[in-house]
């Protein structure tokens, strides 16, 4: 059985990848130069969000967990929440 913090960096990865895709696709559609090599270039996209994907659900992941967070801490933020 896979650890609460393990489904937590699964489920934030895959949210991860499909952002930095949909990013990754509309730079490469929308920029007339990359477009002409979108043939390419998108499955470069598909594999660099999932290369990078993980790395960043390792960073916002534990962010999910209350227990993680005192009460004054939770009250101050951070640098991604304010």
């Amino acid at each position: 059985m896979l650890t609460t913090d393990t489904w937590l960096k699964i489920v934030c990865s895959m949210m991860i990848n499909a952002v930095i895709f949909g990013a990754g696709a509309i730079l490469v559609l929308s920029v007339p130069a990359l477009a002409v090599h979108a043939k390419v270039l998108l499955p470069l996209v598909i594999i660099a969000a999932f290369a990078a994907a993980p790395l960043f659900a390792l960073v916002i992941a534990p962010r999910m967990r209350l227990r993680n967070w005192g009460r004054r801490d939770w009250k101050r933020g951070d640098m991604i929440s304010g």
